[in-house]
C-alpha cells in the first residue's frame, strides 16, 4: 500500500561509513585510552580491568560492547508532578528542545545591555520557557551570581524547580554541591527516581579525560538513580583534531568511555548521550558553530540510533551579538536540521556572545523558529482526500477556491501564523509606522517577560527550600 505521507529526512551516514567510525571509536579507547581523574570513577575500572600501568585507561571493545547491551535504549520523562512528559531515544516523536545554558550575564531585552546573571533573571527566564510551550525542558540559565557563591547552585536550582513544573536539564558549577543540590530537589520533591524530570549533564574534558568533576557527579547521580546526559564540547583545531572526520571519532570515543562508566556504576542506568561540536577560530581564540557543526551533530544522532541509545545534540547557541541576524544563521540551521534527522533533545537555547549571556528574545525568537522547523518535518499527506480531484473539477478554469470545502475546513490550519510578526501588505506597514521585525520581537519578549505567571506552589517551594538552603549552613 502506498504511503500517503510525504516527509522529508536527513541521513548522511551509510551502514559502512557507521562501522567505520565505531571500529576507529573503538581502536581509540582500546590504544590510546582515556585518562580517569576522578577516584571513584578509577576504581570502578580498575575492577573492571585491573590498574593501568601508565595511568590511563584502556577499555577493550568487549567492554563497550557489554555497556551498548546493558543500557536502556529509552529514557521516559516526567515532568514535575509526575505526568508523563516525553520519551527520549526508541519510540521517541520528535526532536524535543529546552532553553539554557549557564550564562553568566543576562542581556536586556529592550537595550542589550549585559549585566550580572541574577536570581530574578533565573526566576524571569524559567517563567518564560515554562509558557513557550515547545520548549520542553528548561536547562540551568546562568550561574546566580548575586547570593553567596557556596549556595549559588542551589538558589538556581531552587528558582527552576520553583519556577516550573517542566523537566528539568541541571548543570551544577560548583562540583562539591552537586550532592546537596539532588538533596534540595529530593527534599522539595521526593523521590527523584521513581518518575525522573531532573536529567543531571556532564561533560568529560577533550581529548580524552574523564575529569574528577564530571566522574564524580556522574557517579552520585547513577547511585540515586537518575538518567544522566553525558556530552562533550569540542573545540576543533585545539582539544579535537580540526577535520570533522578525526572530531567525530574522537568525540564518540569520548562518549563510549563514559557509557561504560555508567553501567560500571550501575548495569542498566539509562544515559543518553550527544556532543557539541563546535570549532575554534584561532585568530579570534572563539569558540563557534559552522555548517559542518550540524553534519557532526546529525553524524552523532545517527550513531545514537544505531547503537539505540537516546541522543542529546547541540542547540545553535553562542553565535551572534544578541537577537541579531548572526544569531540566526545558526539557530535555524541547527533547528532544522535536528527536526529532519534523529536528534534527540536540544536542550541549550538562548545563549549568545560565546554563550557568555543569556538573552530572552533569542529564545523567543528561536521558539518560532522551533514552530516553523517543526511543521515542514511533519510534511503533508498525499491521498485522494487531500488533493480533491472532485472539488478542482466544480471549481474549474477561472474559479476560485474561497468557498470551497477543502478551504472552509482546513484554512485555520493550512499555514503557520506567526504570533510576533504579522503579515503586513506594504499600505498597512506604512500605516503602522513602519516597524522593524526586531521591534515587535522585543515588544513580545518583554510583554511575555511580564505575563508569565509561576505555578501555583511557587511560593511553597521557595520558602521549603529556603529553610533547607539555611539549614546546610554554607553561607
Amino acid at each position: 500500500m502506498e504511503d500517503s505521507l510525504v516527509r522529508p529526512r536527513l541521513q548522511l551516514l551509510t551502514p559502512e561509513q557507521i562501522e567505520r567510525v565505531h571500529r576507529d571509536s573503538l581502536r581509540v579507547l582500546a590504544t590510546t585510552g582515556v585518562r580517569v581523574d576522578s577516584p571513584r570513577a578509577r576504581a570502578l575500572f580498575a575492577r573492571a580491568l585491573g590498574e593501568p600501568e601508565d595511568g590511563r585507561v584502556r577499555i577493550p571493545p568487549d567492554l563497550v560492547e557489554w555497556a551498548l547491551r546493558c543500557a536502556p535504549s529509552a529514557v521516559e520523562v516526567y515532568d514535575r508532578l509526575g505526568r508523563p512528559a516525553f520519551r527520549l531515544g526508541e519510540g521517541q516523536e520528535r526532536t524535543r528542545f529546552g532553553i539554557g545554558v549557564t550564562a553568566l550575564y543576562y542581556q536586556d531585552p529592550q537595550s542589550d545591555d549585559i549585566v550580572p546573571f541574577g536570581r530574578q533573571h533565573m526566576a524571569q527566564i524559567v517563567r518564560l520557557g515554562h509558557h513557550l510551550p515547545l520548549y520542553d525542558v528548561i536547562s540551568t540559565i546562568g550561574i546566580v551570581q548575586d547570593v553567596p557563591p557556596p549556595v549559588s547552585d542551589l538558589y538556581a536550582t531552587l528558582e527552576m524547580v520553583a519556577n516550573t513544573t517542566k523537566p528539568l536539564v541541571i548543570l551544577v558549577s560548583d562540583e562539591a554541591r552537586f550532592p546537596a543540590v539532588l538533596d534540595l530537589l529530593e527534599a522539595l520533591c521526593g523521590d527523584l527516581a521513581a518518575r525522573p524530570f531532573v536529567l543531571p549533564y556532564f561533560n568529560p574534558v577533550s581529548p580524552l579525560i574523564i575529569n574528577e568533576g564530571t566522574g564524580d557527579k556522574m557517579v552520585e547521580a547513577i547511585e540515586r538513580g537518575l538518567p544522566v546526559i553525558y556530552s562533550n564540547y569540542s573545540m576543533a583545531g585545539m582539544s579535537t583534531p580540526i577535520t570533522p572526520a578525526g572530531m567525530l571519532v574522537l568525540l564518540q570515543a569520548e562518549l563510549l568511555a563514559g557509557l561504560v562508566l555508567a553501567q560500571l556504576v550501575r548495569e542498566g542506568a539509562p544515559v543518553i548521550l550527544g556532543m557539541l561540536p563546535a570549532f575554534f577560530d584561532l585568530k579570534t581564540m572563539v569558540s563557534f558553530y559552522e555548517p559542518k557543526s550540524f553534519l557532526l551533530n546529525l553524524a552523532c544522532a545517527e550513531m545514537m540510533a544505531h547503537y539505540h541509545l537516546p541522543h542529546c545534540g547541540s542547540s545553535g547557541s553562542g553565535t551572534g551579538w544578541g537577537p541579531d541576524l548572526v544569531a540566526a544563521d545558526t539557530y535555524w540551521m541547527n533547528q532544522l536540521t535536528s527536526v529532519l534527522g534523529k536528534v534527540g533533545l536540544a536542550p541549550f537555547i538562548g545563549d549568545t556572545l560565546t554563550s557568555k549571556a543569556f538573552s530572552p528574545v533569542n529564545a523567543v525568537y528561536v521558539h518560532e523558529v522551533i514552530a516553523q522547523a517543526l511543521r515542514l518535518a511533519e510534511g503533508f499527506p498525499l491521498d485522494d482526500t487531500s488533493i480533491g480531484l472532485e472539488e478542482i473539477a466544480q471549481v474549474g478554469p477561472g474559479g476560485n477556491f474561497l468557498l470551497a470545502g477543502q478551504t472552509l475546513r482546513h484554512y485555520r490550519e493550512a499555514y503557520y501564523t506567526s504570533p510576533v510578526f504579522p503579515r503586513y501588505s506594504l499600505e498597512k506597514w506604512r500605516a503602522e509606522g513602519k516597524p522593524r521585525a526586531e521591534e515587535r520581537l522585543r515588544a513580545y519578549t518583554v510583554a511575555l517577560l511580564e505575563s508569565a505567571a509561576p505555578p501555583d506552589d511557587q511560593e511553597e517551594l521557595l520558602a521549603r527550600g529556603e529553610a533547607f538552603i539555611c539549614s546546610l549552613g554554607l553561607a
